[in-house]
C-alpha cells in the first residue's frame, strides 16, 4: 500500500527523520536522512515577481560548430530561460532524465518566473552514442554556461547542477569528478551547490547494458558518482522518491552516497526522501525543496 505524504504545518520547518526500512513509523538516530512531506507553495527566492519579464533562447550549441560528429552538432544544444533586464541572479543548470536512452530538453514550468536563469540541455544518448559521450556532453554544457551565462543575466558565482533521473546521475557525476569540467579548464568546486533528483550514484544501468549486464547487477566503478566522493564537494542535496515507490532501489543507493559523504567529511550534504511518491511523481514535490536550496546557497 502506498504510503500517505506527512503534510507537516511549516514546510520549511526542520523535519523528522526518516522511518528504518521495514518499519515506517520508527524514529531514525539523529542526523540520519530526513523525509519530505508537503513542500513550500511561495516561491522561496522571490516573493513577487509579477513585473519581470522572461525569454527563452532556444536551440544554441554548447559544441563548436566545427565538432566532426553530426550526431554531436543534433544534440548538444541547450535553451536558455532568463529574466530580461535583471541583475546577476542564481542558474540552474538541468539535464532531463530519460534512462541515458531516451529524452529532450525542456525547462521545467516549476522553475519558471522564479527570478533565476535555467539552462536546459540535451545531450547524446544510448545506443547511439556510448559512454562516456553523454558524460562529456553534459560537461561541455556546463562549462559553457560558466563562460558565457553573464550574457543571460546569470550569475557564473551561483550556478547549481540539477536533473531528473540520468539527468541527477550526469549533475552529479560531473560535479564530484573533477576530470570532466578540468578538459574545459572549469573547476567544478566553483560550482555553487549540486541538486540531483533520484540520480543514480552508482554506475548508470545504461552503462552496464552497454557493457553486456544486467540492470539488477550493481557496478561501482570511475564512472559512478559514489565513487569519487569527497569532502572539499559543493553542497549538496540529495532527494529520492519513497523507498517501497522507486526505481531499482534508487532510495537505496541516495543513502549510500549520503552515508559516503558523510564518512569523508563533507560539511554540507542532506538526504531528503518524498515519502509515497514513486520515481516519476517525486520531481514535481522536489522543485520547490530544489528552490529553497538555491535560496539557502545562492547568496
Amino acid at each position: 500500500m502506498a504510503q500517505t505524504p506527512a503534510f507537516p504545518a511549516d514546510p520549511l520547518a526542520p523535519r523528522s527523520s526518516p522511518p528504518s526500512p521495514g518499519s515506517p513509523d520508527a524514529a531514525a538516530p539523529a542526523g540520519a536522512p530526513t523525509p519530505a512531506g508537503a513542500v513550500p507553495s511561495a516561491n522561496p527566492l522571490k516573493r513577487s515577481d509579477t513585473a519581470t519579464a522572461y525569454r527563452t533562447e532556444t536551440g544554441l550549441p554548447y559544441r563548436p560548430d566545427s565538432e566532426p560528429d553530426a550526431y554531436a552538432r543534433e544534440r548538444c544544444r541547450l535553451d536558455v530561460y532568463h529574466p530580461v533586464g535583471a541583475p546577476a541572479a542564481p542558474t540552474v543548470v538541468w539535464f532531463h532524465g530519460g534512462g541515458l536512452t531516451g529524452g529532450n530538453r525542456s525547462i521545467p514550468s516549476a522553475l519558471k518566473e522564479k527570478g533565476i536563469v535555467v539552462v536546459a540541455a540535451d545531450y547524446r544518448l544510448s545506443p547511439k552514442a556510448k559512454a562516456p559521450a553523454y558524460i562529456e556532453d553534459a560537461a561541455a554544457a556546463v562549462a559553457w554556461t560558466f563562460k558565457n551565462i553573464a550574457r543571460y543575466g546569470g550569475d557564473a558565482n551561483r550556478i547549481f547542477l540539477s536533473g531528473h533521473s540520468a539527468g541527477g546521475y550526469l549533475a552529479s557525476l560531473v560535479t564530484l569528478d573533477r576530470r570532466w569540467l578540468a578538459v574545459h579548464g572549469v573547476d567544478p568546486d566553483r560550482l555553487a551547490g549540486l541538486v540531483p533528483f533520484s540520480g543514480q550514484s552508482i554506475t548508470h544501468f545504461a552503462i552496464r547494458e552497454e557493457r553486456g549486464l544486467e540492470r539488477t547487477r550493481p557496478l561501482i566503478d570511475d564512472l559512478a558518482p559514489v565513487y569519487h566522493v569527497r569532502k572539499d564537494a559543493p553542497p549538496i542535496l540529495l532527494i529520492s522518491g519513497d523507498r517501497n515507490h522507486e526505481l531499482l532501489g534508487r532510495y537505496e543507493e541516495s543513502a549510500y552516497f549520503w552515508r559516503m559523504l558523510q564518512e569523508v567529511g563533507h560539511p554540507s550534504v542532506e538526504l531528503l526522501e518524498l515519502q509515497g511518491y514513486d520515481h516519476g511523481q517525486m520531481a514535481e514535490p522536489a522543485f520547490p525543496l530544489l528552490l529553497r536550496f538555491l535560496r539557502q546557497h545562492g547568496k
